[in-house]
């Protein structure tokens, strides 16, 4: 542990470090579940430090305190209130559900999820504001501090953060934290993914309760709350919105922009109002060339820096617009571009919904680049922010989708409408996945509906998505049920592609998911029946021999206008064995050279 400073208090930095913890009578016998299938990284993972990485990559402090280990756990009826004794302990960030959490339980929609932990605050110094950080919790949460109730938070994919200051209790070094998680999986209206009670073929083992990083942060009694960044290549601006947290109104912001510590831009302005950063002769990001600015952004009280943070952003532009033969197609800093790259789940066979490790995050986009691909569909799940963090800086192209939710939609003349609770559930997490991953270059197109699933008020909900956020594209919808409006007209099929691709007069005609082809191996899969995919073969031979004859007819599509496609899928999940790998990485089923070259001739279709 290093001591670190920070404007106006002192305080532990823990980055990379262990996390803080009461000592566990058992820790040292704790172990993770048996599961039916294991990663290269499963051993990695230990109870001292697991997911150590600073978790916010885009707003970093130094000083802060990673509570992720091994807390108490207990599952109980919905209608009992707080355990006093628990069940054992659970490797927190991992679900119960998974192996990696050492439960390997499932929890239900008529349980309650308990977690207990203590932490040490015998380390902070009284000044400031300390801040409780969720990564993600699935799906409503309710926390307490020392016996007090905190806050409660619904959604299972936004972070959310409580002060708890005045809760703290400074006459003892433990503080209690405890939390309660209640997660209807697939019986209620929340957006879940592919989550559900019952998993068989594309749907997957439900997910309860705490699946990314918690962590604590002090900051000053003034403090930056949050950054919202924008780029305008063709005025060369950099567009910079700071919120603070107890600022007052005569408070100043300073940002500066540099390139391996050398200043390229400055500005100053007020807390909430835009600042403009002017970057002459901007180095554009793109797949090619990802690269990123550094940014430092302080807070200005009185004339001295009350508070900072730093930071990174990158300059491009996304539109659909009309090439040189007058077709519509995607176009990336102004010049057209053809994105490939596969359907990616996120799912992990150890810990579900959580990677192992940041490596193993890492490894899927790394295994994606290699293949040649230059962007990834990220499939009804939102990632923690490191993923993001790792697309911007490897350089591929996200297409984010909003999970599906309620299913239970009632038909009228001219749309799907759900209930007004349904509604605004989805509306709100909407809402959050895009202020919380809106600052991402990676990220280029919303995908707010897969196919039917939970759609409704669909030409409204695209019209609110674009215009909450102008400065992507708006999929609308992504598969079928298609009714005319967003920048993208999506196809889906398997395994595809279709003989014609239909001229839009102001979209772009995109393939959203086609391929689906299967290779179960022996030693790699999560059942030992019910393996599948859209078409199954026997040999890694006959494999790559159907994938080269979809690309083949895939060509002709692109020269005539196809501006994307996605392959089902990264890696095989569960029953699914149609992955580029396996499910436990362990093995990739196609030849990089041979794959990167067979992308290359499609993408120099389409290159100016």
């Amino acid at each position: 542990m290093k001591s670190t400073w920070i404007i106006g208090f002192s305080f532990i930095c823990l980055a990379g470090c262990q996390s803080v913890q009461e000592e566990f009578p058992d820790v040292e016998s704790w172990t993770t579940a048996e599961g039916p299938l294991a990663t290269r990284w499963t051993s990695q993972v230990t109870p001292d430090a697991p997911h150590s990485e600073y978790p916010r990559p885009q707003m970093v402090r130094d000083a802060w305190i990673n509570l992720n280990g091994l807390w108490e756990y207990a599952i109980r009826p919905l209608e009992d209130s707080q355990p006093h004794n628990f069940d054992g302990h659970i490797l927190v960030p991992f679900a119960p559900e998974s192996a990696l959490s050492g439960v390997m339980r499932s929890v239900g929609e008529d349980a309650q999820l308990w977690y207990r932990r203590t932490f040490n605050t015998s380390e902070m110094s009284g000044a400031g504001r300390v801040l409780l950080h969720f990564g993600a919790v699935d799906w409503r949460a309710t926390v307490w501090l020392n016996g007090k109730q905190i806050g409660q938070h619904a959604g299972g994919y936004d972070a959310f953060t409580f002060d708890i200051s005045d809760s703290i209790d400074p006459a003892v070094p433990l503080q209690e934290l405890v939390v309660a998680v209640w997660d209807p999986v697939d019986t209620s209206i929340q957006p879940r993914g592919k989550q559900v009670n019952e998993p068989e073929g594309i749907w997957y083992t439900s997910v309860t309760g705490i699946w990314q990083t918690v962590w604590l942060e002090q900051v000053p009694e003034s403090s930056i709350a949050s950054l919202e960044m924008t780029s305008d290549i063709d005025a060369n601006i950099f567009g910079l919105r700071v919120t603070g947290r107890g600022v007052a109104d005569h408070y100043q912001v300073e940002a500066i922009a540099s390139v391996g510590g050398v200043q390229v831009a400055e500005q100053r302005g007020v807390v909430d109002d835009l600042l403009e950063l002017v970057i002459d002769a901007p180095r554009l990001w793109s797949p090619e060339d990802p690269f990123l600015y550094d940014l430092t952004v302080r807070l200005v009280g009185d004339g001295d820096p009350v508070d900072e943070v730093t930071s990174y952003f990158g300059m491009r532009k996304i539109a659909v617009a009309t090439d040189a033969g007058g077709v519509n197609r995607l176009f990336l800093n102004n010049e057209p571009v053809l994105m490939l790259g596969p359907l990616d789940q996120g799912w992990w066979p150890d810990g579900l919904y959580t990677a192992p490790t940041d490596e193993a995050l890492l490894y899927d986009l790394q295994i994606t680049k290699q293949l040649g691909f230059n962007m990834v569909r990220k499939h009804v799940k939102v990632e923690p922010e490191r993923w993001y963090y790792h697309c911007d800086r490897l350089g591929l192209l996200v297409w984010q989708d909003m999970p599906n939710g309620d299913q239970h939609i009632e038909r009228t003349a001219s749309d799907l409408v759900r209930s007004s609770d349904s509604a605004s559930v989805y509306h709100k997490e909407l809402k959050a996945m895009i202020d919380t991953h809106a600052n991402h270059p990676s990220i280029v197109v919303w995908v707010p509906f897969n196919e039917g699933w939970g759609q409704f008020d669909t030409d409204a909900v695209l019209s609110l998505v674009k215009e909450y956020d102008p400065t992507r594209l708006v999929d609308g919808p992504s598969g079928w049920a298609d009714r005319g409006s967003g920048d993208i007209y999506d196809l889906h099929d398997y395994p595809g592609p279709p003989l014609l691709a239909p001229v839009e007069l102001d979209r772009a005609v995109v393939l959203g998911e086609f391929g689906g082809l299967g290779l179960p191996l022996e030693g790699h899969l999560w059942w030992n029946k019910r393996n599948w995919g859209y078409r199954t073969y026997g040999t890694t031979d006959e494999l790559h021999a159907s994938y080269e004859e979809l690309m083949k007819r895939l060509s002709p599509l692109v020269a005539k206008g196809l501006a994307a496609a996605v392959y089902t899928q990264t890696t095989d999940v569960e029953g699914e064995v149609n992955g580029l790998m396996t499910y436990d990485r362990e093995v990739v089923k196609f030849d990089a050279e041979s794959l990167t070259a067979i992308h290359q001739a499609l993408y120099a279709l389409v290159a100016p």
